[in-house]
């Protein structure tokens, strides 16, 4: 089967599109690469497309494993992508045209107990992935599913729904995940994270790298295997991005995690470009190439994740969002990268400026400031929780008065944490987390209303979990460890290795236990508790457990 020979390829509509758009309208419409993404054949628009037979399929077509995600109190996201050959443009599936998938969710593991079943069209423009939005189902239930495509069928998953929004529960756990450059290293700390017992794992940014990997997959130094040259380029179309995930997720350690816990996702930079800001390049390039650049990333994002479909009129990809468990906790997961403004400086670690300092800047742009602040002043929750992409806390790199401060981190942009903070008093919230990712090593921070002021009151907390893979190894106290610790007094950890984190709330405090991996260069890294920190609930701080 052929594509119709009128039809453009996606990354040609992408671009085609892109040229269509008035740059000036661009930059102030921040959803219009998200537009470009979700309005080019969606698959509702293509329920005419041919279906073939699974006969067509040649080889195993689950070799991405399945996920689930976003689970509600009676709903949950299953996902799979077909891909037969999935190192290969085009996956080894025919060009166009659609085929029927099946799936099942049980009870047990078994499958001796189906309470739903059904069957999804797997359509090649979406690179034959299948979203499917299961409800009806029980609140706070384990759950098993899996998907079959004639005689194919695929691992099976592990998921779970939320508690209902007004129960009472005694407590939850969660992981918390970021930041997993395939070429720095092994997914070691995934297959320790599918065995811990967890409600669901917060992914906050960096799911896949742009950067090129060479044939022996950069420091994993393959020699059992030969990385086609296809990825030893940066991605820029919407085609290098579908290979990226695939190689990603045809990761054995990351598919265990997948299938072992429903995810909530969020992106950072790298699912696109290091340090864009809204439809901004890295480097001040010509903006016109990265809108299509950004809406093909979006697109592949969307096609690789358990998230649910957009609203109908496909305007924009909305990944801020709100989840409730219980009467304990209301997790406000943000995305801070694309409304934001430019970073101030030329961008990096510099000293603060008039430009940086701009009352008017914005990280999460003004609509999701609405929500946020609206979505404080409704909670009744125990625990307020941000999930969110950067580090929240100031972070001063020399014990002297005046200091540099991350241009990309909240420190770049201090009018709009000061709105968040005012946010946050105006609500009376009184137990405030924030769980973040982005800088590759773990910190454990007090959330201090004056950062100017180390004795003012702390507010909240700031759980920074460290990278799955990013930066290699590793070491626990990193060269610049004693600096940065003597000059943020409300730094109470800093660690330097691989892992992730887990977090146990209750009614009376959260618990972070920071989960750290010997060595991810090489397989086999062992696991450990590097350190564990509590927040009581009306007493905010960081304190050993």
């Amino acid at each position: 089967m052929t594509r119709p020979a009128d039809r453009p390829s996606p990354d040609q509509q992408l671009r085609e599109a892109a040229a269509r758009l008035d740059r000036r309208r661009f930059l102030t419409v921040t959803s219009a690469a998200a537009a470009l993404a979700f309005t080019v054949n969606l698959p509702s628009a293509h329920a005419e497309d041919a279906e073939f037979g699974p006969r067509a399929i040649t080889g195993d077509p689950f070799t991405l494993g399945v996920a689930s995600g976003d689970p509600l109190p009676g709903a949950v996201v299953l996902w799979t992508r077909l891909a037969p050959r999935p190192l290969e443009p085009g996956a080894g599936l025919p060009p166009a045209g659609s085929v029927r998938v099946g799936w099942e969710l049980a009870r047990d593991e078994r499958f001796r107990k189906v309470v739903r079943r059904g069957s999804a069209r797997a359509h090649a423009e979406f690179n034959y992935a299948v979203h499917v939005d299961v409800d009806g189902l029980d609140a706070d239930r384990v759950y098993w599913y899996r998907f079959t495509v004639g005689a194919w069928s695929s691992p099976v998953g592990r998921t779970r729904t939320a508690p209902e929004r007004g129960r009472r529960l005694d407590a939850v756990r969660f992981g918390l995940v970021s930041c997993q450059a395939y070429e720095d290293g092994y997914f070691t700390a995934y297959r320790h994270l599918a065995d811990e017992d967890l409600a669901a794992v917060f992914h906050v940014g960096d799911y896949i790298y742009e950067y090129g990997i060479d044939a022996a997959g950069g420091d994993r130094k393959y020699t059992d295997r030969t990385l086609p040259a296809l990825f030893d380029h940066e991605t820029a179309t919407l085609e290098d991005y579908r290979l990226r995930y695939s190689l990603y997720k045809n990761d054995p350690d990351l598919q265990a995690a997948h299938a072992a816990h429903p995810w909530y996702v969020t992106w950072d930079d790298h699912e696109v470009e290091n340090n864009y800001a809204a439809g901004i390049p890295e480097k001040g390039q010509d903006p016109a190439p990265f809108i299509a650049r950004r809406a093909a990333a979006y697109r592949a994002y969307w096609e690789n994740m358990p998230l649910r479909m957009p609203q109908p009129r496909g305007t924009e990809l909305t990944l801020y969002r709100r989840v409730h468990f219980g009467q304990l906790a209301q997790f406000d997961i943000l995305d801070t990268r694309q409304y934001r403004d430019d970073q101030a400086n030329g961008d990096g670690w510099q000293y603060p400026t008039p430009e940086s300092e701009d009352p008017r800047r914005t990280l999460m742009g003004a609509a999701q400031e609405r929500w946020f602040a609206e979505g404080l002043r409704r909670s009744r929750a125990t625990w307020n929780v941000v999930p969110q992409q950067v580090v929240f806390s100031r972070r001063k790199n020399t014990t002297a008065e005046r200091s540099k401060l991350s241009m990309d981190a909240w420190d770049g942009y201090p009018a709009a944490r000061e709105r968040f903070l005012a946010a946050v008093d105006r609500a009376g919230v009184e137990n405030l987390v924030l769980l973040t990712g982005d800088v590759h090593v773990a910190y454990a921070l007090d959330v201090k209303r004056d950062f100017d002021k180390p004795d003012s009151r702390t507010v909240g907390v700031e759980f920074v979990g460290t990278s799955i893979s990013s930066d290699g190894d590793g070491e626990e106290k990193p060269s610049n460890w004693q600096n940065l610790m003597s000059a943020n007094p409300h730094m109470k950890f800093y660690d330097g290795r691989r892992g992730y984190t887990t977090l146990t709330l209750d009614r009376h405090q959260v618990r972070a236990d920071y989960r750290a991996v010997s060595h991810i260069t090489r397989p086999g890294g062992t696991v450990t508790t590097a350190a564990s920190f509590v927040t009581e609930a009306g007493n905010p701080g960081i304190r050993p457990a």
